[in-house]
């Protein structure tokens, strides 16, 4: 499966994103971050397959059915299906059923605002703010 840059670009916020939990946010961040559903984003988001997916909705737009999707991809049907489960429970996704058909579309606004306002934590508060060392200037 190709990787393209978007991928790329996700991936990298990704694994910011888990190295700064690690480091451990603040409570604030975490609060907003838990009632954002940035963390059911985000962990959606982590698998390549269901960056596919959403690539795959992005581009062909509309709404499109579950086996469609998932004569794209190498693995089973079921697997598609709970990737696709997992993009709708974290709200990146919205299903509507018609009869035994689930057509999927893509919750852009959504994507896009949870993705923003994670990107909103690494805005300065204060641009004119510099770090200045308090220890010695020189290396010797």
């Amino acid at each position: 499966m190709a990787v393209n840059a978007s991928s790329i670009v996700l991936l990298r916020i990704l694994v910011f994103c888990a190295n700064s939990y690690a480091i451990g946010p603040s409570d604030a961040i975490r609060q907003r971050a838990e009632e954002s559903g940035e963390d059911l984003v985000f962990n959606a988001l982590a698998h390549p397959v269901r960056r596919q997916i959403l690539v795959q909705l992005a581009v062909l737009g509309g709404e499109l059915p579950s086996g469609y999707l998932a004569k794209r991809f190498r693995h089973s049907w079921p697997t598609t299906t709970r990737h696709l489960g997992v993009l709708e429970e974290a709200g990146l996704v919205t299903v509507h059923r018609t009869g035994r058909t689930r057509l999927y579309r893509l919750d852009r606004e959504r994507v896009s605002g949870v993705v923003r306002a994670w990107l909103a934590h690494l805005e300065p508060y204060d641009s004119t703010q510099t770090w200045t060392s308090a220890g010695r200037k020189t290396t010797r």
